[in-house]
């Protein structure tokens, strides 16, 4: 009977194998074994890469079905997975699409949408606010509540700084064909946006926001107040602009369910 540390050393040399070609073969090895290794990981990797096509479908159709597995193998060599479920294997590709797609860099801005909305299709379940919730919460505030006020938004939301069109793409790649030359659409964006990624229910939804807002939210996200909030947006807008975009921002993430909960 093998020993359970034994076990546990032979099964982490068998990884090592599937996952490094370079890596030493088991003394005593033959020809036959190591062949039957490389048909092993071979099928390994290509599993692997399958996943990811999945996950980053439209990445792949924009990208190039070649360039793309290409991009994947190479991920998948220097960042295997380390997790038990295939949800995780997509875990760091958009960087890695950054650091090869340099001269395309929409491709890593597509990725990082398809994995946001692969994260938050999996996130833990939530109830969002809505307009009634907030109304009975505000008819108990002092005007300093306001001021104080923090939002906890739903698990699985996510946000990242674009500078191109990454929504004309999705809609473009909607399709299961593969997009003509021609029917490629304009993707660079003459001033900078955030994609807002959340879930809508079981769905996962993203918008496009300006960067004052996607700052905004940002802030918000990470913990500050509504008063510091709208301190920023007098800076960023002037005071007029940043009354009115304040209340019409708040009223944007509680009507399309990004809120979870408010505290004062």
């Amino acid at each position: 009977m093998i020993a359970a540390n034994s076990l546990g050393e032979r099964q982490q040399e068998f990884m090592a194998q599937v996952l490094d070609d370079e890596h030493p073969l088991p003394a005593g090895w033959t020809d036959r074994h190591a062949a039957g290794m490389d048909i092993y990981r071979n099928a390994y990797r290509a599993r692997l890469v399958d996943a990811l096509r999945d996950t980053y479908e439209r990445t792949a159709k924009w990208a190039g079905e070649d360039a793309f597995r290409q991009a994947a193998a190479h991920h998948l060599i220097n960042r295997p997975p380390n997790s038990w479920t295939l949800d995780d294997a997509g875990d760091g590709f958009p960087e890695t699409l950054r650091e090869l797609f340099t001269g395309d860099p929409e491709v890593a801005e597509l990725g990082w949408l398809e994995w946001a909305m692969h994260r938050a299709f999996v996130a833990a379940d939530a109830v969002p606010m809505v307009a009634e919730d907030l109304g009975k919460l505000a008819a108990t505030f002092a005007e300093e509540d306001w001021g104080n006020m923090q939002l906890t938004f739903l698990p699985g939301t996510d946000q990242r700084l674009v500078r191109h069109d990454v929504g004309a793409l999705w809609r473009a790649l909607a399709g299961e064909e593969e997009l003509a030359a021609e029917d490629r659409p304009e993707v660079i964006s003459a001033q900078p946006m955030h994609l807002v990624v959340w879930r809508e229910g079981v769905k996962p939804v993203f918008m496009q926001v300006s960067d004052a807002e996607g700052r905004a939210l940002q802030m918000m996200r990470n913990g500050s107040t509504y008063g510091a909030m709208c301190a920023y947006l007098v800076e960023s807008l002037g005071e007029e602009e940043a009354i009115a975009e304040s209340g019409a921002m708040l009223g944007r993430w509680l009507h399309n369910g990004l809120i979870a909960a408010i505290t004062k």
